[in-house]
């Protein structure tokens, strides 16, 4: 039977409800959760790495119920489902919320909010939202044939097929590009087509992506260096890579990914493309998509490849 790991009583101090006047003073809310963990030997190791830290569990519930105001509990029962998803390794979730001072005449009770949610509600809910970097670069990229690299459920590479590009997507999880084949077809039969493959078998001798085949590469939330030059031998003379992972200080701060070595230090994403001309870079907290609590310290590149590299 899957166990589950529970934390009661987590106390905000939020700004929550119909009324202005409410919203006007914080209130006493209580969280309660009850997870798993994607790690099943958690139970069987001593290693805090090994499960969930409950000390950043109640901080980053914390930080997303205090930050900003809610009407209604609805509201922040799911941004706190969708930030829990977001930095922790969950696979279930069952949260309850619940207001302890609720305004209501001749009522000493709580009134509250139970959700239940898996991490494939939490993947499906965010698959048909694209990383707003690539959005706002997608006039800059050259048409023609793009390379998703771990492309997971597909959400990037829906995306570049709706705008005209022909995607390939490469990942290692086969349920992962089952699920993008029948949302292609589903859609209307997008020019994707896909690839299981590891990546990351061999650093001596990584797999050959091709020689000048893309006119575009996009890397989002995955970092393997050894990679990086079948990248630069895989795009075109003029063709770009567009990639958007983690910085070292989201580990620090929110303990996502859970290992640094999954993180860039700043800078160095620039230092992994040499020669390629640097059409935009930046690194900061940025939102990840439609809800607040989708925030994470990343570097963002795109770089043009050269025609004498």
């Amino acid at each position: 039977m899957p166990s589950s790991i529970i934390i009661r009583e987590i106390q905000l101090q939020a700004l929550c409800g119909v009324t202005e006047i409410e919203r006007s003073q914080p209130q006493p809310i209580l969280v309660d959760l009850s997870v798993r963990c994607a790690n099943e030997t958690a139970f069987q190791s001593d290693e805090l790495s090994d499960t969930l830290d409950y000390g950043a569990m109640t901080d980053c519930i914390r930080d997303i119920g205090e930050r900003q105001q809610y009407c209604l509990l609805e509201k922040l029962a799911e941004e706190l489902c969708q930030g829990l998803f977001q930095h922790f390794p969950l696979t279930q979730l069952n949260i309850w919320v619940r207001k302890i001072r609720a305004p209501i005449k001749n009522f000493s009770g709580s009134v509250g909010i139970r959700l239940s949610r898996s991490r494939l509600d939490f993947l499906q809910a965010r698959h048909d939202h694209p990383s707003r970097f690539l959005v706002a670069q997608l006039p800059r990229l050259p048409r023609g044939k793009a390379l998703d690299v771990a492309t997971g459920r597909g959400r990037h590479a829906r995306f570049l097929a709706t705008n005209g590009f022909e995607v390939h997507g490469i990942d290692r999880n086969q349920e992962a590009l089952d699920f993008v084949h029948a949302q292609a077809a589903e859609i209307g039969g997008l020019p994707i087509t896909t690839e299981c493959i590891d990546l990351e078998t061999n650093d001596l001798s990584p797999p050959d992506l091709g020689t000048e085949s893309y006119h575009v590469i996009m890397i989002f939330f995955y970092l393997h260096r050894p990679l990086f030059p079948q990248f630069i031998k895989a795009v075109k003379p003029g063709g770009v890579i567009l990639c958007e992972t983690f910085l070292l200080e989201n580990h620090l701060q929110r303990n996502h990914p859970r290992r640094k070595e999954f993180c860039l230090e700043s800078n160095e994403l620039l230092s992994l493309l040499p020669g390629f001309q640097i059409l935009h870079y930046d690194e900061a907290d940025h939102q990840q998509g439609s809800s607040q609590s989708e925030r994470a310290f990343t570097a963002r590149i795109l770089a043009r490849k050269p025609s004498s590299l």
